[in-house]
């Protein structure tokens, strides 16, 4: 494996899929001594450009996250029934790890590196302010991996 793919070694985001998001906020903002970040939802189709498995997909989800640390995020995430990665996980795993992400520059250069090890592209998307892409990696790495691209 090629080293230093990414071009970064710091974990920005750990994901968890989460069946009632308002319960699992509360418990989490409870045992960290916070309070329960607003719930935010993915944009639309017409403003994500979301696509799973090559494509498009009205995929949304419910989203919270928790600052835990210097430029580190929990996300929880409650997806909606459309064809996701998050629904997949959620449905086939259940609660628990879904992604470690990364932010990262070259959202197209990195997507086709991580390819060439074997390590396909999942879901990508825009939100506001820059870009998302999920790429399996759990044959190397046991876990997917999201690159989180800003503006």
């Amino acid at each position: 494996m090629k080293k230093g793919i990414l071009g970064s070694n710091v974990v920005t985001q750990v994901g968890l899929l989460v069946h009632d998001i308002e319960k699992t906020a509360q418990v989490y903002a409870d045992f960290l001594g916070v309070a329960k970040p607003e719930i935010k939802v993915t944009d639309v189709i017409e403003k994500s450009q979301a696509k799973y498995k090559g494509s498009p997909t009205k995929a949304r989800a419910k989203l919270a996250f928790f600052k835990v640390g210097e430029g580190l995020d929990i996300e929880l995430i409650e997806p909606d029934h459309e064809p996701s990665t998050w629904r997949e996980d959620l449905n086939r795993k259940g609660e628990g790890v879904h992604h470690i992400a990364f932010q990262i520059k070259g959202m197209k250069e990195k997507v086709a590196d991580l390819q060439k090890e074997n390590m396909p592209l999942v879901q990508s998307g825009e939100y506001t302010g820059g870009r998302y892409a999920y790429v399996d990696a759990n044959r190397d790495l046991k876990v997917l991996i999201e690159l989180l691209e800003n503006d």
